[in-house]
């Protein structure tokens, strides 16, 4: 039986041996490296101002070998938000190996979030695009009709360490896999 992940299951790794403000100056460092190119990468859409969230997401990710790319930590994209914003998204989007949406109730009421999602399907549906749907600590998870056409990240144990799965059209394999593939 799998499980959507809460939060306060992302927050109950904290225990990993490595601090999540050092994930994310990893990933930044790794910037230069985010093309398709040099192996899997995933274009991690996410709501900018749930950072906890994404550390979370992104130390999950990178446990299992490949490298993210947040729009974000991107020192090319503009600073201020702008169509050159959306061409540089729509090509790093391309770029990128896989799409991993980060369906917290604040990205699914995002513009920007739907909009990346939408260009997202569009270049990666169905084998590398998913979802992780992230419900309140509590396992509510109100999501969105539209979501339910992409394959799904889930937890395979409501537990501390529980492996990650991949799951669509009554099918299950494990995150890593998927990844890879």
């Amino acid at each position: 039986m799998s499980f959507i992940i809460t939060k306060a299951h992302l927050q109950l790794q904290k225990s990993d041996e490595r601090s999540f403000s050092s994930v994310i100056n990893e990933s930044r460092r790794a910037r230069a490296s985010y093309s398709a190119r040099t192996g899997v990468t995933v274009f991690l859409s996410h709501k900018h101002d749930e950072v906890e969230v994404l550390e979370e997401v992104i130390a999950l990710l990178k446990n299992c070998g490949v490298s993210i790319y947040v729009d974000w930590m991107d020192e090319g994209m503009p600073k201020t938000t702008s169509g050159l914003t959306a061409i540089k998204l729509k090509q790093k989007i391309t770029d990128c190996r896989k799409f991993v949406f980060l369906g917290t109730e604040g990205a699914i009421t995002s513009k920007w979030c739907n909009w990346e999602l939408g260009f997202g399907d569009a270049k990666k549906y169905p084998a590398h695009i998913a979802v992780i749907p992230i419900a309140d600590s509590a396992g509510q998870y109100s999501g969105s009709e539209y979501l339910q056409i992409y394959p799904v990240i889930k937890t395979l144990y409501n537990s501390i360490k529980g492996d990650y799965v991949v799951e669509w059209n009554g099918k299950s394999e494990p995150l890593s896999d998927w990844l890879k593939r």
